[in-house]
């Protein structure tokens, strides 16, 4: 699967074009040319501040959001990687707190691609390269390191001792690379495993919790999983997370759905079995109400395709592509939209489970407007609309979102939700004016 990048900077356009020249940007799993690629640049992944590595098939962008607002709190510059973008390249590089500038950026590209040579790097091992180079040269406190896809084979694996690892939540993703049953993706996502440095995760179906225990056996990992060396309960206002000898009570996240307590729960956990930084009690409340993460049942302000709406509607925003991220936001539209209409505005890349995805959406949905993907193989919108309507739901197609949003605006003051795809909710982003900081 191809990413895409593009840049209004020229200087970082022209590197993204080397980029393309030199690789397809195809997802190609193996640590081969990742670690060839990285000796050539004298090895910067070995040089990192103390790591924070975050597997998972959902939520392990919001558990390095959670992580990233609580070392912060404690006064903490840190440095993130993360991926994929959803409207600037940069936003995937975070250097001490700030996400990094063009300057910096076109001048990492060039020198990683100048380096790249004969290697077939792919798009992600050029970009992990260039943010391990950028982190290594600037001082801070730590390092929070998200997966890009599975874990075992994944390009960030290369670092060998982390402060500590953590997966998020499991569902069917990327099959086609991880394999067609869960329990086989568990086993690649607890793949980040290093000897000696503890694994959290959540608490997951006896056949997964077998095969995470076996592959952290093999590498001398102990595992720190919830129900089992940790707790957390959410009640309608806070949630409560405890281990052995200690509990904190935070305020609910400002992130919307009760799977983000669960998230904020295992930033916690993660932070508590870790050796590398002090993180106060307070810092852990505050992150409840510090993290953003852009594309999570986000709502959109006032902007060019907000206004296409009619007063008095509301314009949501969530990058869920697979059915396990579709559960938790068909749960929170019935909470936000209440006895509203919803209008979801979906679109979906051809390799994802649209029937799979719909099926969990369609009982909190009015009516449904398919959009393409701009710039990627998608689920044709006809074909989007045909599925929704064998679940019972009206459903028409747009070519574009700015059309989308004129379709759901004849209804009156609907609640509308743009989702299926991060690619897509970076498209609503830039259309509205609303860029990731």
């Amino acid at each position: 699967m191809p990413d895409h990048a593009t840049s209004t900077d020229p200087a970082v356009q022209q590197q993204l074009d080397r980029l393309w020249s030199l690789s397809p940007g195809a997802d190609i799993l193996g640590l081969d040319r990742i670690t060839t690629l990285l000796a050539r640049l004298g090895d910067p992944h070995l040089a990192l501040p103390p790591v924070f590595h975050v597997a998972g098939t959902n939520g392990k962008g919001s558990t390095c959001a959670f992580l990233r607002a609580a070392i912060e709190a404690a006064g903490h510059d840190i440095h993130v990687f993360s991926s994929p973008h959803l409207v600037r390249f940069n936003e995937r590089i975070r250097i001490a707190g700030r996400l990094i500038d063009d300057a910096a950026l076109a001048a990492l590209l060039s020198e990683v691609l100048d380096r790249a040579d004969g290697i077939g790097a792919s798009f992600f091992e050029v970009t992990t390269a260039a943010a391990f180079l950028a982190f290594a040269r600037t001082p801070a406190a730590a390092t929070i390191v998200e997966v890009g896809l599975g874990g075992r084979l994944d390009a960030t694996n290369v670092i060998a001792r982390p402060a500590v690892t953590g997966v998020a939540a499991l569902g069917m993703d990327h099959e086609a690379f991880l394999g067609s049953r869960i329990v086989d993706i568990a086993g690649e996502k607890a793949g980040i495993a290093k000897p000696g440095v503890p694994l959290v995760t959540m608490n997951y179906p006896a056949p997964c919790r077998a095969r995470v225990a076996a592959v952290a056996a093999a590498a001398g990992a102990p595992v720190v999983a919830r129900n089992v060396g940790w707790w957390s309960e959410t009640a309608r206002q806070t949630m409560r997370y405890r281990d052995g000898g200690f509990a904190v009570v935070t305020d609910r996240p400002r992130l919307v759905g009760p799977h983000q307590s669960r998230n904020l729960a295992l930033a916690i956990a993660m932070l508590r079995h870790q050796g590398a930084l002090a993180i106060p009690e307070a810092a852990m409340r505050a992150a409840a109400d510090w993290a953003q993460w852009p594309a999570r049942m986000q709502r959109l302000g006032a902007g060019p395709l907000h206004d296409r709406l009619p007063a008095g509607s509301d314009l949501w925003l969530d990058g869920a592509h697979n059915p396990s991220a579709a559960q938790p936001v068909a749960r929170a539209l019935r909470t936000l939209a209440g006895e509203r209409p919803v209008v979801l505005v979906l679109g979906m890349l051809a390799n994802k489970d649209a029937r799979g995805v719909l099926r969990l959406l369609a009982p909190a949905v009015s009516r449904m407007i398919a959009v393409p993907v701009p710039g990627h193989a998608c689920h044709a919108p006809a074909t989007l609309a045909a599925l929704a309507e064998e679940f019972g739901v009206a459903a028409g197609v747009a070519d574009d979102l700015p059309q989308a949003l004129d379709l759901a605006g004849e209804t009156a003051a609907p609640f509308v939700l743009i989702a299926g795809s991060l690619y897509l909710a970076g498209e609503a982003l830039r259309l509205n004016d609303e860029y990731p900081q």
